[in-house]
């Protein structure tokens, strides 16, 4: 259990009731919570909801598993390493196959094994991504449930007000407002970190073609031994 954790269920009810008087009352005309909903496309007790469904543990065991298959591309190898008690034509031709496919399975960045540690790699960013994310949504949470706008929105709303009317409906508005601009910045600044992790792991994380020997000439009447 994290911070987030341990704030999840007042946040729930404090956001749904943000929720409710977004819908019904409103936000002020000019505020910055606007640009936020847009980006988003959630209110804020939706956004939070969806983000606290992400858990960190779950990407730090796939990195970790990941990471586990590669001895047995490493065992692969090696296997191909070994030429055999065999010689001629038919050891050659294979020889460069041989060659090719121990290229293709362990040797640089666009390997296979390349590809499974870089895999590896991104899922460690991203479970440490939304471990700092947790902590920034925490503490901003823990401010808003503090705020002098949680005390107006609860008031508003804990006599089974929706924050219709006139006065005391644009104040919950407002406050409203700022609780939800809150967590959204929080929120949005976070998928920024997700999408920046994306482009800077993505090059990495692309399918790893395997490249053929070049193809030789036919060549008959040559000979292969086996054995000595």
């Amino acid at each position: 259990m994290d911070e987030l954790d341990r704030l999840t269920e007042p946040g729930r009810d404090l956001l749904r009731r943000v929720d409710d008087l977004l819908s019904s009352a409103g936000a002020p005309e000019v505020h910055r919570i606007w640009p936020l909903l847009r980006r988003l496309r959630a209110l804020p007790g939706e956004a939070f909801g969806a983000f606290t469904e992400l858990r960190p543990e779950p990407l730090a065991t796939a990195g970790h598993a990941v990471r586990q298959l590669i001895r047995e591309y490493d065992d692969a190898c090696a296997q191909l390493a070994d030429p055999g008690d065999w010689s001629g034509a038919g050891a050659s031709a294979f020889a460069d196959v041989r060659s090719a496919l121990v290229a293709h399975l362990d040797e640089g960045p666009e390997s296979l094994v390349g590809r499974l540690e870089s895999t590896g790699g991104y899922a460690d960013a991203l479970a440490d991504w939304i471990d700092r994310s947790r902590l920034a949504l925490a503490r901003t949470l823990a401010e808003a449930l503090g705020s002098a706008e949680a005390v107006t929105v609860v008031a508003v709303t804990g006599a089974g007000g929706d924050g219709s009317a006139d006065g005391a409906g644009r104040a919950a508005g407002a406050a409203a407002a700022e609780i939800g601009a809150r967590i959204l910045a929080t929120l949005s600044v976070a998928y920024d970190g997700a999408e920046r992790l994306l482009r800077e792991w993505g090059p990495s994380l692309a399918e790893s073609a395997y490249r053929p020997p070049a193809p030789a000439p036919n060549r008959f009447g040559l000979t292969t031994r086996i054995g000595r």
